[in-house]
């Protein structure tokens, strides 16, 4: 296979892949045009590539196009697994709406920026002093329900399989698990609960790179987002895991095959990551 990736770093330890800067994109057109695969793109990159150049990429545009809006990811989530989306309400971010969810929302709740990742753009709403400050700084109204947990989990997906995943504890100040926000990662057991959501929304929307986070209450799993590029602070030796779950579901991809239920056996694999 003909692979070109535009994340330098994301495919440092594939073999036989062609880097070429994003900001050549134009100029090298004809080149990434005779790929099997472009990887990583730039998300302003997708739909030239998709309709222009007519070129698969990976991560699947579903991954993008899901990826980048919380609003929309949360309405997939919906169709696909209802009661597993903590109770959210989205309005546009007029008075009229705001007090309607003012209302509707018991506080303590949680209020989010639509584009926003690594804990940024997410609050913790207690007061109608909160809630000002949100309403502010957000162009949509998304308000969730706030859930008894001071951890929850990330699940890693590459191709179509969990490579790996790890606890997130809730920071010192409290409220936020994120590692980038303060969080501390601690390994241990994946509940089967969790597993089996987190499959059920990939193989579901056709999402083939994410990192999941998952809120366990109880033994009953919710599912707040998934990112498309996600940390790797939790995954110490796991990359290698990672990039082999992508060469393995890239080769089946390009030989026709469901990767989820092959029919025959995908031809010779690319090497093998060292």
């Amino acid at each position: 296979m003909k692979l070109i990736s535009f994340d330098a770093l994301r495919t440092l330890h594939m073999p036989g892949v062609t880097y070429i800067k994003p900001d050549h994109f134009y100029d090298r057109a004809d080149e990434i045009r005779n790929a099997d695969w472009v990887l990583f793109p730039q998300y302003w990159q997708i739909n030239p590539l998709i309709y222009g150049l007519k070129v698969p990429v990976f991560p699947s545009p579903a991954s993008y196009h899901l990826g980048h809006d919380k609003v929309e990811m949360t309405r997939a989530f919906r169709l696909i697994a209802p009661q597993h989306v903590p109770y959210t309400l989205i309005e546009a971010n007029t008075p009229e709406s705001a007090a309607r969810v003012w209302s509707a929302m018991p506080a303590p709740f949680v209020a989010k920026i639509p584009k926003s990742s690594m804990g940024d753009g997410v609050f913790l709403i207690e007061s109608q002093r909160d809630w000002q400050a949100y309403l502010a700084v957000s162009p949509v109204i998304y308000a969730q329900e706030y859930l008894p947990i001071d951890r929850d989990l990330r699940i890693v997906w590459a191709g179509n399989q969990i490579v790996g995943g790890y606890w997130r504890i809730q920071a010192e100040q409290g409220f936020y698990n994120n590692v980038a926000k303060g969080g501390q990662v601690e390994d241990g057991i994946l509940p089967p609960e969790a597993i089996a959501l987190v499959e059920r929304l990939a193989q579901g929307l056709g999402i083939d790179h994410g990192g999941f986070d998952i809120a366990m209450v109880g033994h009953y799993p919710y599912v707040f987002e998934f990112n498309r590029i996600f940390g790797n602070q939790g995954l110490s030796g796991k990359q290698q895991a990672v990039d082999d779950a992508i060469l393995s579901y890239l080769n089946q991809r390009s030989d026709g095959l469901d990767p989820d239920n092959p029919s025959k056996p995908p031809r010779a694999p690319l090497p093998q990551v060292l």
